[in-house]
C-alpha cells in the first residue's frame, strides 16, 4: 500500500497536526505501508528530504495568508505525487491544498483528517466553506480523533456515516520514567525553589487561553509558579498581560523547547493546564502527553474533544472556558490535595496506555485505510 499525506507543514516545524503526521507517516511504514509527505517549505526553493526514512517533499512557499502558506510548485508536485498511490490523505484545513485535491487528485482513494474547524477567520471562512463541503463530500472515508467532533461539527455531522475515529496517538517511550528524565525533573523543581508547578505546553495562539492562566495566577497563592513552554505570535502580548496582572515574577516564558526538556517539564510539575477558549482546540494531544506522564488535567469545556480526552473527576477537571476564577479554583484544589493528584495521574496514564498510543493509531489508521480501498 502507497500512501501520501498531505499538509502546509511537517517537522521540524512545531504542531499537533505536524506532530501527528509524523508519527503517521513513520509508524505506519513500520507496518509495511510505504509513506510519503508532501507539504510547504518555510523557504522560496523547494527541497527533498529524507526525514526518519520518510520522502518529504516540501515545496517552496511564496507566501502566507492567513496562516496558509501558498506555493505554485505544491500543484505539480500534487499532480505527479497522487498518480503513483493507493491513498491520498488530505490533512484539514488546509484550503490551498484541498482546492488543489478537487482540481487534480487522482490516487486511487482520497481519505482526509478532519482535524478542525475554521473559526476565527470569518470572512475568509465564509468564501472557504464551499471547498470545504466539496472536499468532504468527496472523500472515501473521513478520520476524526474522537466521537464528540463528529456531532459538534456542522461540516461533519453532515458526513457522520463516512466518518471514523481513530484517536490520536503518541510515543509512550518519549515519556517514560528513566533516571534521566528524573534528573532533569528534579533540576526544573529546584530551578523554582521546589514550588507548586503548573505547566501548559502549546503554542501562544489565541484560542489556547493563556491569557486566562495569567488571570488565575494572580488569584493563586504567591508561591505557585506558571511554566508556560511554547512561543508564538502572542508572547509579547501575554509577557505584557502577566506584567500588567502582577504575577511577571511568577509566569515563566521558557520559548520552545527539545523533546526530552518538555517531557522533563511534564514530570517536574504538579498540575497540568489547557485553557483553551473556544472549538479551534478539537482535542489536546499535550493532554495525553501529560497524562503519560501521571499528571492531573485540568481542562475546558469546548464541545469539541477536550473533555474526551480529560475526563472529568477521572484523570482531571474540566472547567468552564474563559473563567480564570474556575481555573484557579480548580488548581488550588489539586494542588490542595496530593492524593486526588496521584489518583488521576494514574487514571490518565492508564488511559494513554490502553487508548491513545501511536501503536493503537497507526493500527486504526491502517485498518481505515484498508476500509477506504474495499
Amino acid at each position: 500500500m502507497r500512501v501520501l499525506h498531505i499538509y502546509k507543514d511537517y517537522y521540524p516545524v512545531p504542531g499537533g497536526i505536524e506532530n501527528n503526521i509524523r508519527q503517521l507517516a513513520v509508524g505506519l511504514r513500520r507496518l509495511g505501508v510505504e509513506t510519503q509527505v508532501l507539504v510547504t517549505n518555510t523557504q522560496r526553493h523547494t527541497v527533498h528530504e529524507l526525514i526518519d526514512d520518510v520522502p518529504v517533499v516540501k515545496a517552496g512557499r511564496l507566501f502566507s495568508l492567513s496562516s496558509a502558506p501558498l506555493s505554485l510548485s505544491f500543484y505539480p508536485y500534487l499532480w505527479h505525487l497522487e498518480a503513483s498511490v493507493d491513498i491520498a490523505h488530505l490533512h484539514m484545513p488546509y484550503p490551498p491544498a484541498e482546492l488543489g485535491q478537487l482540481l487534480l487528485g487522482r490516487g486511487r482513494r482520497f481519505v482526509a483528517t478532519y482535524h478542525s474547524d475554521i473559526v476565527r477567520q470569518r470572512v475568509l471562512g465564509a468564501l472557504y466553506r464551499p471547498f470545504l463541503w466539496q472536499t468532504l463530500r468527496r472523500a472515501h472515508l473521513i478520520a476524526v480523533s474522537n466521537p464528540t467532533y463528529i456531532q459538534d461539527s456542522p461540516f461533519l455531522r453532515a458526513h457522520a456515516q463516512k466518518c471514523r475515529v481513530v484517536h490520536f496517538g503518541i510515543d509512550l517511550a518519549r515519556f517514560a520514567r528513566s533516571a534521566e528524565a528524573e534528573a532533569r525533573a528534579a533540576a526544573w523543581r529546584a530551578r523554582f525553589g521546589h514550588r507548586p508547578l503548573v505547566l501548559f505546553v502549546g503554542r501562544l495562539r489565541h484560542y489556547k487561553g493563556v491569557h486566562v492562566l495569567l488571570a488565575a495566577l494572580a488569584r493563586l497563592p504567591a508561591e505557585v509558579q506558571a511554566l508556560i513552554a511554547g512561543s508564538g505570535p502572542l508572547e509579547a502580548r501575554l509577557r505584557a498581560q502577566a506584567q500588567a496582572y502582577g504575577v511577571a515574577d511568577r509566569a515563566h516564558f521558557l520559548g520552545t523547547l527539545d523533546d526530552e526538556e518538555v517531557a522533563a517539564l511534564y514530570h517536574a510539575a504538579d498540575v497540568f493546564v489547557l485553557p483553551s477558549t473556544n472549538r479551534a482546540e478539537t482535542f489536546g494531544i499535550v493532554q495525553l502527553e501529560a497524562m503519560a506522564c501521571g499528571k492531573p488535567v485540568i481542562c475546558t469545556e469546548l464541545g469539541t474533544g477536550t473533555s474526551y480526552v480529560n475526563q472529568h473527576g477521572i484523570t482531571g477537571l474540566v472547567i468552564p472556558p474563559n473563567d480564570p476564577d474556575a481555573l484557579a479554583a480548580a488548581v488550588q484544589h489539586l494542588l490542595a490535595n496530593p492524593e486526588l493528584r496521584a489518583a488521576m495521574g494514574a487514571a490518565g496514564q492508564q488511559r494513554v496506555v490502553r487508548e491513545f498510543s501511536s501503536d493503537a493509531m497507526c493500527r486504526q489508521m491502517l485498518a481505515f485505510y484498508q476500509e477506504a480501498l474495499a
